[in-house]
């Protein structure tokens, strides 16, 4: 087939003829042109045809309605204003991205349920719109991401700057990880450090990224030095030097993705007219419709959420995409009482909710106390915690008699139904394959992360990743970790003494005289054992705070564990 190629336009050409023309009015806006009519394009083709042309413009009107724009992308562009640098860095990191584009592709994805929101709380605040871009160099959008450095959720809160902006932190909850209050939270102390650094983003970026101070002690490094204050001069960790270039690119990539379409529109248009398939190529940027995705309903107190999935019809899946906070099977008992809801299932959930009477939306079972019970004991064994016993059975403090009755409030469905808790999560991590041979060990005391990685000689932060954890993070006695080791025949002495410790225990009574400086810790971790077994094999000691050089200390110690 021959071509007329006086009437096959390319973007370029169009955006020639574009930046060509005078002032004259819009025929149709750029920035928003999957609206662009057959009729549109005959003009463009007439003045192309015509003796003397007909100049034709299409102006970006600036005043534009955001909800007009149906794709969400575009609406972010179109109020991209941050100033596009030239410098290695960011060239460094466009690259990156430019390289990858399936990344950016199932980051966009990810982004679909929270960008919506995310927007439109820039919008109100008038903020950058660079900052909805943020999620994506901090956790890829991921609101399950947990870094090295303690930091959790979408935006990448460490547990002290989250509680200090109201992100509550529990056995039940991680606020860090809700999407509605941490989008506020972050979007307030991006604010607020604006403010202290005098309206400079780039620095307000770099502190939300490596922390205030680190930031202010750079500035003040430069100015002593006589050197220039801006980002770029600063010297800052490697992460955060990488962190502010990362968000341009990301930037700069979205305004030329969105103007790249807008231009295959018009020639997908002009092609449609003239009968000739186009070649134009999908953007990296995948679709997301310029409208809510999700809606905030009060739960009116705690409620399974099970049953929160049965009563909006929807997978627990679905559910714990955008309720990622919740660590257990339960909301939290003293709140917040709400979840997030998809548009589309708020009135079903709301209709059904009524039918529930209060006390049917957690259910209940009677447990009789047993010798030895503890209020945490009886709390951990069930999956609940030591504030809801308390609560549900009007007890104050932590006594409990044997024989009486409790009341515990149980999960409704089996632990593998709540697919997002903490410990499916967990569950999941352990399970993932990896290279080389998987090791469970029991955590013993006076152990660590740092101790664990040295003895099994494997890398600390793996080791913390591998059981969903970071390395600052404390461990428990008698829990379970997992480990991956290159030779595991290098370790079968050891870890048989772990796997194996009840079957080939050697427990011997001694009799300890406890030493200056001595603590119930100290001689904890000197015998490999606990504080609470000895205080309970000492009762008479355990009623002082303190223990005095010269007493006798009852320890029965499993010689097999003493190394």
């Amino acid at each position: 087939m021959k071509f007329n190629h006086q009437r096959l336009f390319t973007p370029l050409a169009l955006i020639i003829l574009i930046s060509s023309c005078a002032q004259l009015p819009t025929l149709f806006k750029s920035s928003d042109a999957s609206k662009v009519t057959i009729e549109e394009v005959e003009i463009v083709k007439q003045a192309l045809t015509e003796e003397k042309p007909l100049e034709v413009c299409l102006l970006e009107n600036t005043s534009v309605d955001p909800e007009s724009y149906t794709d969400l992308w575009s609406r972010v562009a179109s109020q991209l204003n941050m100033t596009i640098p030239t410098n290695r860095r960011f060239d460094a990191q466009r690259a990156w991205y430019a390289r990858h584009p399936n990344y950016l592709k199932r980051v966009s994805n990810r982004a679909s349920p929270y960008l919506y929101f995310i927007v439109t709380e820039i919008e109100k605040r008038q903020l950058p719109m660079e900052l909805a871009l943020l999620p994506i160099v901090e956790s890829a959008f991921d609101p399950f991401a947990y870094s090295h450095g303690r930091a959790a959720g979408m935006w990448q809160f460490v547990p002290r700057t989250g509680k200090s902006y109201g992100l509550k932190q529990n056995w039940w909850y991680d606020g860090r990880r809700d999407v509605y209050l941490s989008t506020l939270a972050a979007l307030d102390y991006l604010t607020y450090l604006n403010k202290r650094f005098k309206g400079d983003w780039l620095h307000a970026l770099a502190a939300y990224n490596s922390g205030e101070g680190n930031v202010r002690k750079a500035i003040r490094k430069n100015k002593k030095k006589g050197k220039p204050t801006d980002f770029w001069s600063l010297k800052l960790p490697k992460e955060t030097k990488a962190y502010v270039p990362k968000l341009l690119a990301l930037a700069d990539l979205l305004n030329h993705a969105v103007k790249q379409q807008s231009a295959n529109d018009i020639q997908s248009k002009l092609m449609q007219a003239d009968q000739i398939q186009s070649n134009e190529t999908e953007s990296n940027w995948s679709f997301i419709a310029n409208e809510p995705y999700f809606q905030r309903v009060e739960t009116g107190g705690q409620i399974d959420l099970s049953l929160i999935a049965d009563l909006s019809e929807q997978k627990m899946s679905d559910f714990y995409q955008i309720n990622p906070a919740f660590n257990r099977w339960a909301t939290p008992p003293s709140g917040p009482h709400y979840v997030l809801l998809p548009i589309n299932k708020v009135e079903r959930f709301k209709n059904n909710l009524k039918t529930i009477p209060s006390n049917e939306r957690i259910e209940f079972k009677r447990y009789k106390i047993k010798s030895g019970d503890s209020l945490s004991r009886i709390a951990s064994r069930n999956s609940t915690s030591v504030e809801l016993l308390r609560s549900t059975n009007n007890i104050k403090g932590n006594r409990i008699r044997e024989g009486k009755t409790l009341l515990l409030p149980i999960a409704s469905k089996s632990r593998s139904k709540y697919t997002k808790s903490n410990q499916q999560r967990l569950l999941a991590k352990h399970q993932t394959k990896r290279k080389g041979h998987k090791l469970t060990i029991k955590v013993k005391s006076g152990d660590s992360f740092w101790t664990l990685s040295r003895r099994y000689k494997v890398n600390l932060r793996n080791l913390a990743k591998w059981n969903n954890m970071a390395p600052r993070d404390p461990l428990k006695i008698g829990q379970t970790l997992v480990l991956w080791i290159t030779d595991p025949n290098k370790y079968a002495n050891l870890t048989a003494t772990s796997s194996k410790m009840s079957a080939n225990q050697k427990t011997k009574k001694i009799h300890y005289k406890v030493r200056n400086g001595d603590s119930f810790a100290r001689i904890a971790s000197k015998f490999n054992t606990s504080i609470n077994k000895i205080k309970k094999w000492n009762r008479l000691l355990s009623r002082n705070k303190y223990l005095q050089p010269g007493q006798s200390v009852t320890l029965f110690v499993d010689v097999t564990r003493q190394y």
